[in-house]
């Protein structure tokens, strides 16, 4: 029972936006950028066992200007957090940000001056992975939340629309310095 049988007539109609996301999703290919301890378990995700291929990400790229996706995998110190903005600037647009672990995402136990406090300070973050380290299963779990985000995204006046509606809602949010804590 194949996809012929469900249609008869062989036609398939979908949309641009729809068909674009579609295979966008499926050829996503991350940059090589292991900083600490949690690069080993992204390493882990690219091995036979879990298998990064199966989710179309074949190879990690070692050159930028071929990946879409920078997985920032540990630590990030003052020192290197120009070298990390550099290499997101190189990446060829669309291109998407993980930040795998809690201290790609918020500095973790480091909380040092020689560690940035979240990877959000130097580029736009798309996911969050916390763990210290997160497991390969949740790098997966990740990513296909992250495919299921691509596939969904609007393309041209849409996307730019959407883009002021997202910039709209972070400026109305509450910051957290204002946030109280749940009163019982």
């Amino acid at each position: 029972m194949g996809i012929e049988e469900k249609l008869p007539s062989g036609v398939l109609l979908s949309t641009v936006e729809g068909l674009a996301g579609y295979m966008r999703k499926a050829s996503f290919w991350p940059a090589t950028f292991g900083l600490a301890c949690c690069a080993i378990e992204m390493m882990t995700f690219g091995a036979p066992r879990f298998d990064s291929a199966r989710f179309g990400m074949e190879v990690f790229r070692p050159s930028p200007r071929q990946a879409d996706l920078m997985i920032v995998a540990g630590r990030v110190s003052n020192k290197m957090a120009p070298v990390v903005r550099q290499i997101y600037d190189q990446m060829a647009g669309p291109k998407y940000v993980l930040a795998m672990g809690v201290c790609a995402s918020s500095g973790g136990m480091f909380n040092n001056y020689a560690i940035v406090q979240g990877v959000d300070h130097i580029v736009p973050v798309d996911m969050y992975l916390p763990g210290c380290p997160p497991r390969p299963e949740m790098l997966i779990d990740a990513i296909l939340k992250l495919h299921d985000q691509i596939q969904h995204e609007k393309l041209g006046v849409n996307r730019l629309n959407e883009i002021k509606q997202d910039e709209k809602v972070a400026l109305l949010a509450t910051p957290t310095s204002a946030m109280k804590g749940l009163m019982r």
